[in-house]
């Protein structure tokens, strides 16, 4: 099995990017494009998944958004281009969260999910996801919601996991208040880079 892929993307679409490593290119399926820039290095996680007709390569950000999607298809029923467009309409820390709550009208606002297959995810996979991202589980709604916010700013989920840390640092502040300090950090750190 491919466990990752370093290289530079030289192409992408809605829902996937091309990664040119030593002369090959590899198709990936992967739920963040809109924070993807040609020409940039990365290194993505994959996942290969291989059926009768199909060999399909699906990546992520780190291993724990992995993991969450290997957990994900292995639910009845849900296969793994509906796992991928999962990741790419919520964080991974907002899917564990609405999972561990028993969220089904959240799980099912999302595409190709029907109460059915929202309450088979629950059903599933309580209980079981909470140790992938402890960390995470102790940040206040606020970062959490800080956290959102920079998604639906185009910002990747490494970038916003460096960026919780910081703002993890000031406490008892206003959702505004933490995306401010955590947009200040990202900003230095792409000055910086």
């Amino acid at each position: 099995m491919i466990a990752f892929i370093k290289g530079t993307i030289t192409a992408y679409g809605a829902d996937w990017i091309v990664i040119e490593q030593n002369g090959i290119g590899w198709k990936v399926f992967y739920p963040h494009t809109e924070a993807i820039h040609l020409n940039e290095s990365v290194q993505i996680f994959t996942y290969m998944h291989i059926t009768e007709n199909d060999v399909s390569l699906f990546g992520f950000e780190s291993q724990e958004e992995q993991d969450l999607f290997t957990r994900l298809i292995s639910v009845k029923g849900l296969g793994p281009k509906t796992a991928i467009n999962m990741l790419a309409h919520t964080t991974s820390n907002r899917l564990i969260a609405s999972i561990e709550q028993g969220d089904v009208n959240l799980l099912k606002s999302m595409p190709g999910i029907g109460a059915k297959t929202a309450s088979q995810i629950i059903l599933d996979l309580k209980g079981k996801l909470v140790h992938t991202d402890k960390e995470k589980e102790n940040y206040s709604s606020e970062i959490n919601d800080a956290c959102e916010a920079l998604k639906n700013l185009g910002y990747k989920q490494g970038e916003i996991t460096q960026a919780a840390k910081i703002m993890s640092e000031s406490s008892n502040l206003s959702t505004e208040e933490y995306l401010k300090i955590g947009l200040q950090f990202l900003m230095k750190k792409k000055v910086g880079s």
